[in-house]
């Protein structure tokens, strides 16, 4: 009878301890979740501040692009006593007319108002603007070739105050014709009309003086 007691009473205590240690270990685990998460929440705050750091290379970058370098510094210009220099020397290599301007302009001028605009080169035909000019000065030993630009290209380009009477006038790419000295010029102006002698048409730009 007293076996059977004893055995009860043990029963009974292991009944009651078992539970309340599985219990107790149950308790520890979970206080132990908390913890983790405690440490988890400290480190997320720290990982975001240095992702966070890491994007202002990218701003500093986009700064840097956006950026205009300064235009490069202007080339010093050449001293002003250089250019008059230049100018004195080309004024100074400008030779003189090897034949009588005046002879040629008053050859030319008979010519005016008799001979009309056309194609040729000779007084009974007609005159374009080169063959007018080819005519006159062939007249006095200078051939010349067809063409206002080739004919200016064999003489030298000069000041128009340095021009003189029997110089060419020439109008680049269109026309040509012969400097009167005094302003005017005489020429075979276009289709309809005649040898003329007339100041220089403005519409037509500033004109080219050449001497041969």
């Amino acid at each position: 009878m007293e076996s059977t007691r004893r055995v009860a009473a043990a029963a009974a205590i292991t009944a009651f301890l078992v539970p309340f240690a599985v219990t107790t270990a149950l308790t520890a685990q979970a206080s132990d979740v908390p913890a983790r998460h405690g440490v988890s929440l400290v480190v997320d705050p720290q990982s975001y501040t240095v992702a966070s750091a890491a994007r202002h290379p990218d701003v500093a970058r986009a700064v840097f692009e956006s950026y205009t370098p300064p235009p490069p510094p202007a080339a010093a210009a050449q001293p002003a006593a250089t250019s008059e220099a230049q100018e004195t020397s080309s004024t100074s290599s400008i030779s003189a007319q090897a034949f009588s301007g005046e002879a040629v302009v008053d050859y030319a001028s008979q010519f005016v108002g008799v001979v009309p605009y056309g194609l040729g080169n000779d007084p009974s035909d007609s005159f374009s603007c080169d063959g007018f000019v080819q005519y006159v000065f062939g007249h006095f030993g200078i051939s010349l070739p067809r063409g206002a630009d080739y004919q200016a290209a064999l003489g030298t380009v000069i000041p128009a105050s340095e021009a003189r009477a029997g110089d060419l006038i020439w109008y680049p790419g269109r026309h040509i014709g012969i400097y009167d000295g005094a302003g005017g010029v005489i020429d075979s102006p276009d289709w309809g009309r005649f040898v003329e002698h007339h100041a220089p048409w403005p519409s037509s730009g500033t004109p080219v003086y050449v001497r041969l």
